[in-house]
C-alpha cells in the first residue's frame, strides 16, 4: 500500500502528516484520521493503510506539530499500565496546548489539504478519530458540515462536558453520519444519556455503542488496552459507515 510523509501548510506553520492510499490511477474518497493522544506513529499508520485497501485516501495529521515532528515525545514500543503515567506526563502539556481554538483552525488547513489532493475524489471526506482524535473529529463534522459526510469516533475523549466548548453543544451543526464506539467507563450513566440526547435533538442519522468488555484505547495494538474483538468490532462499524457515506454502497 503506497504511503508517504507530508507537510500540510496551516496558519499557525507546517504540520507533517502520514499518508496512505491505494496503488492505482483513480481518485478515492478522503479520510481525515485524527491519532489519539500518544500521536502518529507504527500501529496508527497500519491502521490508515488497513483502511487505505479498502479503497480510500487517509490523512494522519500529526496534531501536535506545533510542538515538533512526529514523535513529538518518544514513546516506548508497547505502552503498559506501568509505562502509561509517565508517557502521559509528557503528553498532557500537548493536549492542554491543543485548544479548540486550535483545533478548528487546523481542520480548516487539513481538510483543504486533504481535498485538494490530486488522489481524492470530488465530494464530501470523512472525519475519524481516537480519544482525544475523537473529539477533533466531531468538532471538525460540526465546523464543517458541507464537507464530512461521515465521522467516526472510537473511545472518545469527553464528548459532554460543563465547558461551553463542550463537542456536544456542536451537534445540531453536524450533517454527517456518525457512529460513535465508546469502551465501558468512558462515559458516566448521566453524560451518556445526555450524550443521545444531544445526538436525537441534532437530527442526524447514528449509532452509539459501549463496546463490551472494552477499556479505554481498545483499537491501540500497543497498549494493554488493545482488545482485538473490540477492534474487530471497530472496523465492522466503520467501514460500512464509509461505504454509505462516501461511497453511495
Amino acid at each position: 500500500m503506497p504511503a508517504k510523509t507530508l507537510l500540510i501548510p496551516t496558519a499557525d506553520g507546517r504540520a507533517d502528516a502520514f499518508a496512505a492510499f491505494p496503488d492505482s490511477d483513480e481518485r478515492h474518497p478522503g479520510v481525515l484520521l485524527y491519532p489519539d493522544a500518544f500521536g502518529v506513529r507504527p500501529v496508527v499508520e497500519e491502521m490508515a493503510r488497513e483502511l487505505a485497501g479498502h479503497g480510500y485516501y487517509v490523512l494522519v495529521p500529526n496534531i501536535f506539530y506545533r510542538h515538533g515532528a512526529a514523535p513529538v515525545i518518544e514513546l516506548p514500543e508497547h505502552i503498559s499500565a506501568e509505562t502509561r503515567p509517565a508517557v502521559f506526563a509528557q503528553v498532557m502539556p500537548l493536549i492542554k496546548a491543543h485548544t479548540s481554538e486550535r483545533a478548528l483552525r487546523d481542520a480548516e488547513a487539513y481538510l483543504g489539504f486533504l481535498t485538494g489532493r490530486p488522489e481524492v475524489s470530488a465530494g464530501p471526506v470523512a472525519a475519524v478519530g481516537y480519544c482525544m482524535g475523537g473529539a477533533l473529529a466531531m468538532r471538525t463534522a460540526a465546523a464543517y458540515p458541507g464537507q464530512v459526510a461521515a465521522v467516526a469516533a472510537f473511545h472518545p475523549s469527553p464528548l459532554v462536558t460543563d465547558e461551553p466548548d463542550s463537542p456536544h453543544q456542536g451537534f445540531p451543526e453536524v450533517s454527517a453520519q456518525v457512529h460513535l464506539g465508546l469502551a465501558e467507563g468512558d462515559m458516566t450513566p448521566e453524560s451518556l444519556s445526555e450524550l443521545n440526547r444531544a445526538l436525537d435533538a441534532a437530527v442526524v442519522s447514528h449509532t452509539c455503542e459501549v463496546y463490551p468488555d472494552t477499556t479505554h484505547g481498545f483499537t491501540m495494538s500497543d497498549t494493554d488496552a488493545f482488545s482485538p474483538s473490540g477492534l474487530r468490532r471497530h472496523w465492522d462499524r466503520l467501514l460500512p459507515l464509509l461505504d454509505r457515506a462516501l461511497t453511495g454502497r
